[in-house]
């Protein structure tokens, strides 16, 4: 089947749930690539008339924003308990290696944590529960969380459409090749941001070799 056949029998109304629904499912705190559906999603719909680019980009940051909330709250009530039952279970994604980093990255830049979070793998999972646990408050929670999920969600929906109608005509001529490098342009588009958030995950107190509880709060 050629790709834009392909393209033009996805359901609208499906790409718009499982976008909301897997974003919000990886912001709860359970690793699932929210990122790779948000850019095969935002790719899509610049080759599928039925899937609008602003509802796409509204549900992405409406998953993002509820789920990290979610976790938030899962976080405030489970507190470190639940990061050791989460290290059981995803030893991966949850080592105390991974939740050192991650409190440090609270410690050093608090709120912006949460904002540039979105646009970091790690952060992106750790952010609702990580500030939940560390008791910051929910309203400062909040603004970072609205913001960095408009900023990401939006921002990457955008980025991606726009790519995808340029290379409209490569995808018509190289079928799933034109669409394997669309996907690249468009990630490598984003390199700049995510540097720069990769910069402050990786951030460590010089003086420090093992991380002290921090309040996030404070």
């Amino acid at each position: 089947m050629h790709v834009q056949e392909w393209l033009d029998s996805v359901p609208a109304v499906a790409v718009y749930a499982m976008v909301g629904l897997v974003i919000g499912l990886e912001s709860l705190g359970i690793p699932l690539p929210g990122e790779i559906i948000l850019v095969s999603a935002a790719l899509l719909s610049s080759q599928h008339g039925g899937i609008n680019p602003v509802v796409l980009g509204a549900c992405a940051t409406a998953g993002a924003v509820i789920g990290d909330s979610i976790g938030y709250a899962i976080g405030r009530k489970g507190g470190r308990p639940l990061l050791a039952w989460l290290g059981g279970k995803f030893p991966r994604h949850f080592s105390e290696g991974h939740i050192a980093t991650a409190e440090r990255s609270f410690e050093k830049w608090g709120m912006w944590a949460v904002f540039f979070g979105r646009f970091v793998a790690l952060l992106r999972i750790f952010a609702g529960p990580l500030a939940g646990v560390l008791h910051m408050p929910y309203w400062k929670f909040l603004v970072a969380n609205v913001l960095g999920g408009i900023a990401w969600a939006g921002g990457t929906t955008a980025v991606i459409y726009y790519v995808g109608v340029v290379a409209e005509s490569w995808l018509k001529r190289f079928s799933w090749l034109g669409l394997v490098l669309a996907v690249l342009i468009g990630l490598t588009s984003m390199l700049v941001i995510k540097r720069k958030a990769k910069k402050m995950q990786t951030a460590q107190p010089e003086s420090a070799s093992e991380p002290e509880p921090v309040t996030a709060g404070e």
